[in-house]
C-alpha cells in the first residue's frame, strides 16, 4: 500500500485546523473541560472503526492528519490519550460486547479518563516480572487487589486504571496473568502518591492497591491471558500517535535551531554537523513511520513483531540527542535559570532545560533500550535467549 495524502484528506485537514484554531485563542483550558469539548464534536475515537459509541469516522490518512493539525497548532496536552489510544483498541480487540459498551462512550465522550497500571518496583522493563497479585472473590465474582505500581502516568486526574495482574498465585513470568479494569474512586482502598521530578512536576505516580478492599470487576480477555492482552495494547501504543510526536519533535528541533543562529553556535562545525543530522533522522523516521502504517492499512501493530521496538529506540535516543543539543547551543548559559530562586519555588526551567531533563527518561519509559534489543533480537533476528537469573 502506498501511503499518501488525498483531496479528501485536505479537506478534512482544514476542517480540523479551523476547529482547533477557532477553540485554542481564548487562553489556558482545563485539562477535563478540554477532554469533554473533543468528545462532543467527536474528535476522540477517529480510529476506532466502531459503530454507535460517538466518534466519527475517519480514515488511516485522516487519523494522520489530525495528529498532525493537533501538534502542530501546539493544542493542550492530552488527559484522555490512555483511555482512547490504549485502552480503546485493546478492548474491540479483546474486550466482549458488554464491556464495549459499558467502555467506548464515556472514553468518546471525554468523560472517563484512564491511566496504565504496568511497571512495578522491581519489574518496570520486565514487564513478565509483575508481582501484583488479583483474588477472584467467589461471592461478588469480583477480584482483591494488593500490590503497588509505580510510574503511573496521570493516576492522579485518572477514573480508571487497566491493570495488569497475577491471578493465579503460583504462576511465573508470562503466565497466570490477567487484563483487570480497576475504579480508581476507592477512598481508604487505592491511594495515589505523585513522584517529583527533576523537572519539578508530576506526572508519575505510585499506586498502592489494598488488597482486602480494593475491587475489580472487569477482566478483559479471559483470565490467565493477561500477557496476550497487555503486548497487543503496547503494539497500540506506537501506531498513528508517532506520526504527532515526530510533528512536536519538529517544532523542538526547529527552535534548538533558530537559538544557534541567533546566538552564533551554529557557526561551530561540530554543532552545525549535529543539527544536520538531527533533521536527517527526524526525517527518516517520519519515512519510515508512513511506509509501516501504509503497509499495515491500520494504526495498530505494523511492520512486523519488531517494528514497535525499533520505533522507540530511533525515537527515544533522538529526542534524548535532541535534548543535550538543546543545551550544548545554549552554551554556559544554559546551567542558568530564568527566575531567581524563592522558597516556594526552589527553581523553574525553561524550555531547553526541560527538554534535557525529561529527555532523559524516553530510553527507560514504555521498555528500555536495553529491552528493545533484546526483543529485536529474540524475536525478529531469531538469537538465543538472554539467560535470565
Amino acid at each position: 500500500m502506498e501511503f499518501g495524502f488525498g483531496s479528501e484528506d485536505e479537506v478534512f485537514r482544514g476542517e480540523a485546523r479551523a476547529w482547533l484554531r477557532a477553540r485554542l485563542g481564548s487562553g489556558d483550558v482545563d485539562r477535563r473541560d478540554w477532554e469533554r469539548e473533543l468528545g462532543r464534536d467527536g474528535w476522540i475515537g477517529l480510529g476506532w472503526g466502531e459503530d454507535g459509541y460517538g466518534n466519527r469516522r475517519a480514515s488511516l490518512t485522516q487519523q494522520v492528519v489530525w495528529a498532525e493539525e493537533y501538534a502542530r497548532t501546539q493544542a493542550p496536552a492530552r488527559s484522555g490519550h490512555i483511555g482512547e489510544n490504549l485502552l480503546a483498541p485493546t478492548l474491540i480487540a479483546h474486550g466482549t460486547e458488554e464491556q464495549k459498551a459499558r467502555f467506548l462512550p464515556p472514553v468518546a465522550r471525554g468523560e472517563e479518563l484512564w491511566c496504565q497500571g504496568y511497571s512495578e518496583p522491581g519489574a518496570g522493563s520486565d514487564l513478565a516480572g509483575v508481582r501484583t497479585a488479583a483474588v477472584r472473590d467467589r461471592d461478588t465474582d469480583s477480584y482483591r487487589v494488593t500490590g503497588q505500581k509505580i510510574w503511573t502516568s496521570l493516576a492522579h486526574e485518572a477514573d480508571w486504571c487497566f491493570v495488569l495482574a497475577r491471578t493465579q498465585p503460583d504462576s511465573t513470568r508470562h503466565h497466570g496473568l490477567s487484563f483487570l479494569l480497576v475504579p480508581m474512586d476507592q477512598p481508604g482502598r487505592i491511594e495515589v502518591r505523585p513522584i517529583r521530578q527533576l523537572t519539578g512536576t508530576s506526572e508519575f505516580n505510585e499506586v498502592f492497591f489494598d488488597g482486602a478492599v480494593a475491587r475489580a470487576e472487569h477482566v478483559v480477555g479471559g483470565e490467565g491471558n493477561g500477557w496476550r492482552v497487555a503486548m497487543s495494547l503496547l503494539g497500540f501504543e506506537r501506531g498513528v500517535s508517532t506520526l504527532a510526536q515526530q510533528i512536536g519533535f519538529a517544532q523542538e528541533l526547529g527552535r534548538v535551531v533558530e537559538v544557534a543562529v541567533a546566538n552564533g553556535a551554529v557557526a561551530d562545525p561540530v554543532v552545525r554537523d549535529r543539527l544536520v543530522r538531527q533533521w536527517a533522522e527526524l526525517r527518516t523516521m517520519r519515512w519510515n513511520a508512513l511506509r509501516t502504517l501504509g503497509s499495515s492499512g491500520n494504526g495498530g501493530q505494523a511492520g512486523g513483531a519488531g517494528a514497535p521496538s525499533v520505533a522507540k529506540l530511533l525515537w527515544g535516543g533522538w529526542h534524548r540527542r535532541l535534548g543535550e543539543l538543546a543545551v550544548l547551543v545554549r552554551g554556559a548559559g544554559a546551567a542558568v535559570g530564568p527566575a531567581d530562586w524563592t522558597t516556594a519555588a526552589p527553581y523553574e526551567l525553561d524550555a531547553f532545560q526541560h527538554l534535557f531533563l525529561f529527555s532523559r527518561a524516553d530510553t527507560i519509559y514504555g521498555g528500555s533500550d536495553e529491552i528493545q534489543r533484546t526483543i529485536i533480537a529474540e524475536r525478529v533476528l531469531g538469537l538465543p535467549r538472554e539467560p535470565k537469573g
